[in-house]
C-alpha cells in the first residue's frame, strides 16, 4: 500500500480509512475476503510472502502498512513487513504493547510505516522515524505515503486537499466518491518531486495517488468505514495493469 488517508475520532464514524495499494503486477495477491482459517478477519493476502498490507477484524482490530521508499537500503533477506500487519490482526496484544515490541526489533526489517488500532487506541510507528518510538494518534485526519506520517509529498497533499474538506459522514456514506478521489492519476510537477533514490521517470510515475504502468501500479483501493454503533464497511476495488476496475467486493459487518 502506498498511500492511506485516515480520519479518527468522528462522533458518528470513529474510523475511516481510504487507501491505495501499489505493487508490481506480477506479485501474486489474493483479493480481500474473510480469511479461510480466521473468517473474523477481512483483508487481502500477499501470496508471495504470506502477509498483508491492510486488514480489520470483527473485534475491531485493524492494521495497515506502507513501505518506506529508500531503494539504496533495501535488503533482500529481510523478513516480510506484511507479517507485521498479519500478526497484529491474529494476535491479542494491545496496540501499545504490540507497537513497543515491533519498535524493539524494527531494525530487522526494510523501511516501513505501520498503523495499528485496537481497544486501547491507535498507534503509528516507523522504523525510519528518528524518534525510534511509537506514538498514539489522537482524533484527527492523517495521510501516510512512503515516507513518515503526514510528510507532505505531492500525492499526499493532493489526497488531503480532496478529502479534508468533506465531513467524515459524507465520505463514509459515499465510498464510490472516495474511490473516485483515489483514482487521481495526475503526476506532480518535477520541481515538487521528492528525491528518494529512484530515477526521475519513476519519481514522476509514483507522484500521483493512482499509478498506472504495465509493470507497477495501483492494484486496489480500499475503503473502511466504522460507525459508532459498531457497523463497519470494508470495500475493495481491484484494478488491472491498465488501471481498469476489474473486481469489487463489499462487506458490512458488526
Amino acid at each position: 500500500m502506498c498511500i492511506a488517508y485516515l480520519a479518527l475520532g468522528d462522533p458518528d464514524w470513529p474510523l475511516l480509512i481510504a487507501a491505495n495499494r501499489d505493487e508490481y503486477h506480477a506479485r501474486p495477491t489474493a483479493a480481500a475476503a474473510p480469511w479461510a482459517d480466521r473468517p473474523d478477519i477481512i483483508g487481502g493476502l500477499d501470496l508471495h510472502a504470506g502477509g498483508t498490507w491492510l486488514g480489520r477484524s470483527r473485534a475491531g482490530r485493524y492494521a495497515l502498512l506502507t513501505n518506506y521508499r529508500e531503494p539504496g537500503r533495501h535488503r533482500s533477506g529481510a523478513p516480510s513487513r506484511g507479517a507485521l500487519v498479519r500478526d497484529f490482526l491474529l494476535g491479542t496484544d494491545s496496540a501499545a504493547a504490540y507497537a513497543e515490541a515491533v519498535c524493539a526489533r524494527g531494525a530487522d526489517y526494510n523501511g516501513f510505516n505501520l498503523i495499528i488500532g485496537a481497544a486501547d487506541g491507535v498507534r503509528y510507528l516507523g522504523n525510519r522515524d528518528p524518534s525510534g518510538r511509537a506514538r498514539p494518534l489522537t482524533p484527527g485526519r492523517y495521510v501516510l505515503s512512503n515516507h513518515l506520517l503526514d510528510t507532505p509529498w505531492p500525492k499526499a497533499a493532493r489526497l488531503r486537499a480532496a478529502l479534508d474538506t468533506q465531513p467524515v459522514g459524507m465520505l463514509a456514506a459515499d465510498p464510490d466518491g472516495v474511490f473516485a478521489v483515489l483514482r487521481d492519476a495526475e503526476p506532480a510537477e518535477d520541481a515538487a518531486l521528492p528525491a528518494t533514490g529512484v530515477s526521475i521517470e519513476f519519481e514522476r510515475l509514483l507522484s500521483s495517488p493512482f499509478i498506472v504502468s504495465p509493470d507497477y501500479g495501483t492494484r486496489c483501493t480500499t475503503v473502511i468505514a466504522v460507525a459508532a454503533d459498531g457497523h463497519a464497511l470494508f470495500s475493495e476495488q481491484r484494478y488491472d495493469p491498465a488501471g481498469r476496475a476489474c473486481e469489487r467486493h463489499d462487506w458490512w459487518t458488526r
